[in-house]
Formats: structure tokens, sequence, C-alpha cells
């Protein structure tokens, strides 16, 4: 005889612990964090694995992050337990071979049920938007979706980049980069000494040892970051900076073209009226 009770109970402890992390990871995403690191964090706290990284340790610097990080275990350590203590239940309640088979079969099909919802990028899509309405309708989450705001999931995002010797940007000031005509922006600069420059300027210099954190296309921080000092890296920046130029050609184009559109058809209904 097939324990239902406790097996239905175990499941319903994992889809909620599916919907807390969810609902974790938007609310530290509304913190600055991207989502793909909102996401790991959530589920290392959670499960209390994994959550020895470098990032964890600026996360609990962050007092908001910390509570929701603190809850988290909370909860996990309490989701452990039960899971713990409801699975021995449903097998302690079997007898037989057959019986165990069924228990097992009716166990892995609920789980894989539980992992196809929570893979469906449809349902994350929707889950998101709908806990992110909740979370700044009733809570005082600093709610600002820096995920959307800086538009990571159209070929953008924001990156660290650790300086090492013989890197094309050790050894000079900002202004001699020009990582602005490639279509690069230095967001902020944690130096190797701990000291940390939100603002930099033309006449900060890059390090050997400093953390950049940069803003741009996912192509073009990919590359600047395997990009050596000497000839090939400069060409490297002459190559990129002609692209972005192009680039910044159509798109003048592309809002030239809108405009005179627009202007058509306010011409239009000007005549019209």
């Amino acid at each position: 005889m097939i324990g239902l009770i406790p097996l239905i109970t175990l499941l319903f402890i994992v889809a909620v612990s599916l919907l807390v992390t969810r609902i974790a990871t938007v609310a530290l995403s509304f913190t600055g964090l991207s989502r793909e690191l909102a996401r790991f964090q959530a589920r290392s706290a959670f499960s209390g694995t994994g959550f020895t990284t470098s990032e964890s340790e600026r996360i609990v610097e962050h007092p908001v992050r910390r509570r929701i990080v603190l809850i988290l275990m909370l909860v996990g350590n309490g989701v452990f337990i039960g899971t713990v203590s409801t699975l021995v239940a449903a097998f302690l309640q079997t007898s037989g071979t057959g019986s165990m088979l069924r228990t097992v079969a009716f166990l892995a099909v609920g789980l894989g049920l539980l992992w196809l919802i929570s893979a469906s990028k449809w349902i994350d899509k929707w889950m998101s938007v709908v806990i992110g309405w909740a979370l700044r309708k009733w809570t005082h989450l600093d709610a600002r979706d820096y995920h959307g705001l800086l538009h990571l999931s159209e070929g953008y995002t924001v990156t660290e980049y650790v300086v090492h010797q013989g890197d094309w940007v050790q050894g000079k000031p900002l202004i001699a980069l020009r990582l602005g005509d490639e279509g690069l922006h230095v967001l902020g600069i944690l130096r190797k000494t701990g000291e940390y420059v939100g603002t930099p300027t033309g006449s900060t210099y890059i390090r050997q040892g400093d953390t950049l954190i940069l803003y741009g296309r996912t192509d073009l921080l990919a590359e600047i970051e395997g990009r050596k000092a000497g000839p090939a890296g400069d060409e490297g920046h002459d190559r990129r900076v002609a692209e972005q130029q192009r680039l910044l050609a159509l798109q003048k184009g592309e809002e030239r073209v809108r405009g005179e559109r627009n202007s058509g058809k306010d011409a239009a209904g000007q005549t019209s009226a």
C-alpha cells in the first residue's frame, strides 16, 4: 500500500521550495543582481551548498540581500528536516517489493512534473512578473529591476573583469583606453586593496589586480577580456571602434527614417483635420 499522504506532502514541500527560491531570485534581482547570479545565490543559500564564493561575501554586506539570504537559510533548514521526515514516513508505510516500486514510481513522476514546470521559460517569465508585482506592492524592497533597466537579456550584460599583467587595459588611464568609443562603459573599479572607485573619470589609472565593472554588449566584453597589450591589442580596439561607428550610423539612419515617417503621419493628420 502506497503512503499517498506522505508522498503528496513531500511533493507539496518541494513545490513550495521551488516557489520560495523563485521569489528570492526576483527579490535579489531587485537589489541590482543579474537574474542568473540572483538565481544561483538563492538556490545556494536555500540548499546550504555553494554559498562560499566571493560574490556571496559581497551579498551579505548588503542589508536587504542579507535579510533575504537569512530567510532562505532558515526556510531551507526547515524544508530539509520536513523532507527527510516525510520521505522516511512514506517508505515506512510501504510493505513488499511491489509497494516499494510503486512508491518510487509515484515519487519519480511527481518530481519529474515539478521539474518540467520549474524548467519552463514561459512559466518562469509569468511567475517573475507576478512575483515582481507582488513584491513591489506589499514589500519595501529597493524595487528597481536593474536587469530590465540595463536590457541584460537583449545582448547586453554587466561583468567583472580582473586585470592581469600584460592585459591591454593595464597601466593606462581610462581616457587613453577610449572604451566608450567601443561601446563599453566602466561602472566602477574595485582596487586590489579593497578600495572601490564608484565614479571613475578619464584620469583614473588602471592597475594590475583591479576589477573593472563593465557594461556593454556581451561579445565586446568577451573580446576585451582576452585582449593583450601590443599592436594586436591596438588593432583590436581600432576594429571595435570602427564597428561601433557603423552601428551608430545605422542607428541614426533608422531614427531619421522613423522621424520622417512620424512627421508624415502628423502632417496627414493635420490635413485631414
